[in-house]
């Protein structure tokens, strides 16, 4: 009986050591199963990278062939973000173009074929995802679950440990965008706009004839189709036609360009032919003005001689009058000038005559 406070203390003394005990125990453990599952995934890697048929597959043709493409796509895109130079062809106002002039021929002149024909399923890929996929709705799905996780577990550590768990998973600094970076945004957005902004006015203003009908049937097209044809289906047209008409006319240059020059010679042939009967047409035109300018001019010089004449016989003008008169008028149709304008206002009738009435003429009465 009298060891009994011995054994208690003991006892206690156990009792205190054993939390302590069982959470390095519990610990230890667990470290030593993240070590044996680390290592034995390690050594799984390693069997499977050293098997004869992995290597096979790693050092075979399709691999090595793989290697090739991806090393040669990595290099043309390497090409095409490096075109982005600004061109030294200018527009037809003097105004440089931007860089992404440059950018997108190469582009479209499938110089890079592989980056090109990525960039054209990418263009796919999306428009399809946009049509079957609500983006918008997984979004906001998406957010939402994201918040109530994160709200959930702040809410839980700070209840049961006295510290969030989202605050624990919070960086010691937010992520900012640096001021360089957004200046470069910036600008080269600017560029991109300008891209747009240029190209619309060179098709309006017909600094390409060939581009600006082109342009024409191709908004004349849009005008119908866009009553039939859904959103994503013109978008996916328009891509198809812009990726692939620089394509058909690289491939089929030397046909195209042959049509293309009948065509012209065609063109300059009917409007030769339009001129030369525009020509002859004034010609005529103007011959038979100049006929009966002279028809009426003769029929004019008739009808002032017989008025003339009936002066005369009426005894109102002279006969040496009427021929100085006649000289005048002939003279003065057959020159080159035109007389000179009265500058007096003209007088009545009787005035006319008394005028004319000359001495000579009283004793013809």
């Amino acid at each position: 009986m009298a060891e009994q406070p011995n054994e208690q203390t003991s006892y206690s003394e156990l009792n205190n050591s054993t939390p302590s005990d069982g959470n390095s125990n519990a610990a230890s453990a667990i470290e030593n199963a993240k070590n044996t599952f680390a290592q034995n995934a390690q050594a799984t890697m390693n069997s499977i990278q050293n098997s004869q048929t992995v290597q096979n597959i790693r050092d075979g043709p399709a691999a090595e062939k793989a290697r090739q493409e991806a090393t040669q796509t990595k290099n043309e895109f390497s090409n095409l973000a490096s075109s982005r130079q600004t061109p030294n062809t200018q527009t037809a106002t003097g105004q440089n173009l931007t860089h992404y002039h440059s950018f997108f021929y190469n582009l479209l002149s499938w110089e890079n074929p592989r980056a090109t024909a990525i960039s054209y399923a990418l263009i796919v890929v999306s428009i399809f995802t946009t049509r079957y996929i609500p983006l918008a709705r997984y979004g906001l799905k998406l957010t939402w679950m994201v918040l109530g996780i994160m709200a959930a577990a702040e809410i839980a550590g700070k209840t049961v440990m006295d510290q969030g768990l989202s605050s624990k998973l919070r960086p010691k600094k937010y992520f900012v965008i640096p001021r360089e970076t957004l200046e470069s945004m910036m600008e080269d957005a600017t560029e991109l706009v300008n891209f747009f902004v240029i190209e619309f006015q060179r098709v309006v203003f017909a600094e390409n004839v060939n581009v600006t009908v082109a342009a024409f049937f191709a908004s004349l097209l849009t005008y119908y189709l866009v009553k039939v044809t859904p959103a994503w289906g013109m978008a996916l047209l328009f891509t198809t036609v812009i990726y692939f008409a620089p394509l058909a006319y690289i491939t089929n240059k030397e046909v195209i360009d042959e049509h293309l020059n009948n065509a012209g010679k065609i063109v300059n042939q009917q409007t030769q032919q339009v001129r030369d009967l525009a020509s002859q047409q004034t010609s005529r035109a103007m011959e038979t003005s100049s006929s009966m300018m002279k028809q009426y001019g003769a029929r004019a010089q008739e009808a002032l001689g017989q008025a003339k004449q009936a002066a005369v016989d009426k005894g109102v003008v002279t006969q040496e009058t009427a021929d100085k008169v006649a000289g005048k008028t002939e003279s003065t149709v057959k020159g080159e000038n035109f007389p000179e304008a009265p500058k007096t206002e003209p007088t009545g009738p009787d005035t006319v005559q008394a005028e004319h009435a000359t001495p000579e003429a009283m004793p013809a009465q």
